[in-house]
């Protein structure tokens, strides 16, 4: 949609109750849960001429940019949060409104094209300008600018914003969960005094590292958008990362992997094998662990066979580099006695990934009770 360069829009972060209509060229505004407000030099009548065309969200009122500049900021601030349509707006008046919806704590952005329009587009979160359309001023008091003048680009940066976001939160909470088997890996046997103290060793933490690495960095990075994402209303900007439910989920996967590590270990030695045998027990089954972990991590809403649809070109160059990996090191003899491990038997290597399995893959059934409560908490 081209920008009329009469007119402009300030959208703030806020949550609505209920249902939003999700029409015209505002849907994905309104259903990710931000508010559309326009703010034009016109006159009323032509103003709520253009927001009904466009499916613009309004109750029919306006406030006039004479009647902002008179009003008491308190009045204002409680004013801009109920009008969506300010009409016969002056530069001061518009600088005006931007402050106030920042003062209700609510994260702005406003989209501009005029010389009118440098004030506000300076003072909002974050100002946009139309590249084919705006002065030089609108451009430079700007932090964005369209290039092709569709407002459409605004809800594909807000989908790829959230959807960096939440990956970036996946690829965290794996790392989370991946190392605390390997820290209590490391130091359980120490504090119990277990005959095979120093089963892991710095070449088996580098292994593990040059997995996991690329893991989070390049697999999780190139994730798809989830659906949903954008249905899902502005988080707070002064919320932490992680909720402590996020947060102690995670440790609660690194701590059932750990037990799972522990208990093969811890196995293997009270069965009379060796050192080198309970470590391969120990290290196959925190490898294959991590591989599943992967693939139970791309969602903490949806389950693995909904994820496995997912499209990420990157799923397949990892579960094969993985399995390389793995075979390597049972198969390739120098492989093996860099490691220090021995070749287990196809028996073993079943108990290991069963293990892995059972360690990682109840999260799954957590998922999907999670999901029925919330279908049958919905009215």
């Amino acid at each position: 949609m081209q920008i009329d360069d009469r007119w402009q829009k300030s959208l703030s972060s806020r949550i609505f109750p209920g249902n939003i209509a999700t029409t015209g060229i505002f849907g994905q505004f309104y259903e990710a849960g931000i508010q559309v407000k326009m703010i034009t030099g016109d006159y009323a009548e032509t103003a709520l001429t253009i927001a009904g065309e466009s499916g613009m969200r309004h109750d029919g009122h306006y406030l006039l940019g004479e009647a902002v500049l008179n009003m008491p900021a308190e009045k204002l601030r409680e004013t801009v949060s109920t009008t969506d349509i300010f009409v016969r707006m002056f530069p001061e008046a518009k600088l005006k409104v931007v402050e106030a919806l920042k003062s209700n704590g609510q994260i702005v952005a406003m989209t501009g094209d005029g010389v009118n329009d440098g004030p506000a587009l300076r003072a909002a979160h974050i100002g946009v300008a139309m590249g084919n359309r705006s002065a030089d001023i609108a451009k430079k008091a700007a932090a964005l600018i369209i290039t092709d003048d569709k407002l459409e680009k605004m809800a594909e940066a807000i989908a790829n914003g959230r959807k960096i976001y939440h990956n970036l939160k996946k690829a965290i909470r794996y790392i989370i969960s991946i190392h605390i088997p390997i820290i209590l890996v490391v130091l359980m046997p120490l504090l119990f005094n277990w005959d095979y103290r120093n089963l892991f060793s710095p070449v088996h933490i580098i292994f593990l590292e040059m997995i996991m690495g690329p893991t989070c960095s390049i697999f999780f990075e190139n994730e798809p958008m989830e659906q949903g994402v954008m249905s899902q209303p502005p988080r707070d900007p002064s919320a932490s990362l992680f909720s402590w439910r996020e947060l102690s989920g995670s440790i609660l996967q690194g701590l059932i992997i750990a037990a799972g590590v522990l208990g093969a270990y811890y196995w293997a030695m009270a069965s009379g094998m060796d050192e080198a045998y309970t470590r391969t027990m120990a290290f196959i089954t925190l490898t294959i662990s991590n591989i599943f972990l992967t693939l139970v991590n791309r969602s903490f809403r949806e389950t693995i066979f909904t994820t496995i649809c997912y499209r990420n070109n990157l799923l397949p160059l990892m579960l094969g580099a993985s399995v390389l990996l793995l075979l390597a090191l049972q198969f390739v003899p120098v492989v093996r006695e860099t490691f220090h491990l021995s070749r287990l038997s196809p028996q073993l290597w079943l108990t290991c990934a069963a293990i892995a399995f059972a360690a990682v893959f109840w999260f799954e059934g957590y998922k999907a009770m999670i999901r029925k409560q919330q279908a049958g908490n919905r009215p």
